[in-house]
Formats: C-alpha cells, sequence, structure tokens
C-alpha cells in the first residue's frame, strides 16, 4: 500500500481539539475567512454548538466524543458508579438529540455508554474515557481513509467531479489518494446554500490539497453536466438505508436527477449502511428553522416579506445511485441487505 503523500487540510486535521479542561471546536460558520474555535467547557456548550451548525458533516461525531469526555471528568467526582453512568446517559441523550439524521453521533454515543458501563466503579474513569475516545477518533480516522482508498478505484486521470456540501474525510482521502497516485483531478463544488458549505469548506479545503476547484452555484449542476464539464458525481451520505436510498444534504436529489438524465455516474461514501434503518422512513429527516433559508453568513438575502423552509436532507433512491462506497468496498444500492447481513454491522 502506498504511503499518503498528501496533506490533508486544516479542516480536517484541526476539527475538534481536546484540552485539559475544554474542547476546542473549529467554527465551520466563518472558516476559511476567519479562523476561530469555539471553547466549549461541558457537554450541554458541545450540543449548542453543534445545534448552532458551529460543526457538521464529520464534525459532530469528534465534537460529541469530546462532550463525552468533558462530562466522564465532571462524573468521577462522583464516588457512586450508578450516579456516574446517569451521568453519561443524560449527556449522550443530550447529545444525540442535536441532528437527528446523521447517525455519526449516536454511534459514536453508544460505544461510549457500552464502554462507560464497564468501567463506571474503577479509578481513573475520566482518563479510560478519554483515551476510549481518542482511540475511536482514530479509528473513524481510518475507516474514511478505507472509503477514500476504495472511491479512488473508481477515479480516473483527468477525472471531473462534482460534489455537493461537504463531505469531509471520504472526499478528503479519495483527493488524496488519486493524488497520491499522481492522477490529475479537476473538482466542483456546488457552493450549497444556506451556509455555503461547498464555496467555503469544501473548495478551500481541496484548494489547499492542490487541487484544481471551480465553485458553482447549486443551479448550475444540471448545465454543468450537459456542458460535459462532469464526469462523475460523488458526495458522502448522512446515512444509507438498508433499502439502498441515500440521504445527505438537500440538493443532492437534485443533482442524482441531472446524472442520471446526462448518464453521469454518481456514487454516495459512507462508512456502512445504517442496519437501524431498513427503509427511509426510519429516518427522521430534520427541519431547521426556515429562517435560515432567509440569509447568508448572517446577511438577509430574501425580502422581508417572504417566509423560509429548510428542510435539511432529502432523500435519493438506489435507482439513481450508480454504487454506494464504504469502507469494505463498493456494492450496488439495491444489493446492501445481501452485502451487509445485519449481523455483521
Amino acid at each position: 500500500m502506498l504511503q499518503r503523500k498528501t496533506t490533508l487540510p486544516t479542516l480536517y486535521v484541526e476539527s475538534v481539539l481536546l484540552d485539559s479542561g475544554a474542547v476546542r471546536i473549529l467554527d465551520r460558520r466563518v472558516f476559511p475567512f476567519s479562523k476561530e474555535f469555539v471553547v466549549c467547557a461541558n457537554h450541554e456548550e458541545v450540543a449548542i454548538a453543534i445545534e448552532q451548525m458551529v460543526t457538521q458533516s464529520n464534525g459532530p461525531f469528534y465534537a460529541a466524543g469530546g462532550g463525552m469526555v468533558l462530562e466522564a471528568r465532571a462524573a468521577e467526582r462522583e464516588r457512586d458508579p450508578v450516579r456516574r453512568l446517569h451521568m453519561m446517559k443524560a449527556a449522550g441523550a443530550r447529545l444525540v438529540r442535536t441532528r437527528p439524521t446523521n447517525n455519526n453521533i449516536s454511534t459514536a454515543i453508544r460505544s461510549i455508554l457500552v464502554f462507560a458501563e464497564e468501567h463506571a466503579a474503577g479509578n481513573g474513569f475520566a482518563d479510560a474515557v478519554e483515551k476510549f475516545v481518542l482511540d475511536q477518533w482514530e479509528g473513524r480516522r481510518s475507516q474514511a481513509r478505507a472509503v477514500g482508498r476504495h472511491a479512488n478505484s473508481l477515479v480516473a486521470d483527468g477525472e471531473r467531479i462534482l460534489t455537493h456540501c461537504w463531505s469531509e474525510g471520504a472526499l478528503l482521502e479519495t483527493l488524496a489518494a488519486a493524488k497520491d497516485e499522481g492522477k490529475r483531478i479537476e473538482l466542483l463544488c456546488t457552493e450549497t446554500r444556506p451556509y455555503l458549505q461547498g464555496a467555503r469548506l469544501t473548495a478551500h479545503s481541496a484548494a489547499e490539497m492542490g487541487i484544481d476547484t471551480t465553485v458553482i452555484a447549486d443551479g448550475m449542476v444540471a448545465h454543468a453536466m450537459a456542458s460535459g464539464r462532469v464526469s462523475m458525481l460523488m458526495t458522502a451520505a448522512d446515512r444509507v438505508t438498508m433499502s439502498g436510498h441515500v440521504i445527505n444534504k438537500v440538493g443532492t436529489l437534485n443533482a442524482a436527477i441531472a446524472a442520471r438524465h446526462f448518464k453521469v455516474p454518481y456514487f454516495a461514501t459512507v462508512l456502512r449502511p445504517d442496519p437501524k434503518a431498513p427503509t427511509p422512513a426510519d429516518v427522521p429527516i430534520e427541519e431547521r428553522d426556515g429562517d435560515e433559508t432567509l440569509y447568508c453568513l448572517g446577511i438577509r438575502t430574501a425580502s422581508p416579506l417572504a417566509k423560509g423552509w429548510y428542510p435539511a436532507f432529502d432523500v435519493t433512491p438506489p435507482e439513481l445511485v450508480s454504487g454506494v462506497v464504504t469502507e469494505r468496498g463498493i456494492f450496488a444500492a439495491a444489493a446492501l441487505p445481501q452485502s451487509f447481513p445485519a449481523q455483521h454491522l
């Protein structure tokens, strides 16, 4: 296996930092115009930061883990292991409620609580939880790297990839793997209203890596494909159901429909499908405050007479998906139940 030569960008390696007394979260609402950290002293402040979009994509996975370390430090002052575990469960439940559609947080919390239950009565409880969380973070980065290796196998030299929103680890690891092999890549990023994650986060991170990067408005996707500027659509997935439906940032469905029409392959990246979500009906689709669509970077861009609507995610059916790229390889969306038996997930 080739060693990675490409340096991963700021937004990925400094996403969430754990200090002795706080969790520092890189504020993606202002990056890259300003590099600022939101400092959280307890799990409640971490939860608020996640809800207020300080971090998104894989960021909440790391932030939630950091929040649980802070709670473990507080719980360690309790000598009663039952009380310790109660505090950890309450903190975990609060963090899970922050973003219901993406299951990154619940995945992190579930594992941390199992570990906490096994170690609640021991000495050095907080240190043990912290080590577990740091190992969990490293495991997640290794998993993203595996997804990137598999996705890179789909990328040809000269590939023109369109992506939507901020895919974080999977996309960056794909680009790094391709770049390490000397492939020439062009990346088109939708701006991704209303927070402009594509224009700010994806575009900046890819350009930091030396990738030829172009930003387009969300409404330009079909025209870009019709003009021959796109040879592949690749996005992350906040969740993939066992039925093969891809749930991702709203606007993904539009791009997938256009890709099907113009015969552009669409690949979605995810660590693995969710065995707790047989169909899209099992996934809550987060609806954020409609006012968020009326503003951009803190400035109102809509008429004061208008109201907004903001479903944060949409659902792309499996017939529009060329393949689902996971840490185990690439699979047909419709074949996920056979490829990922529930007992092995």
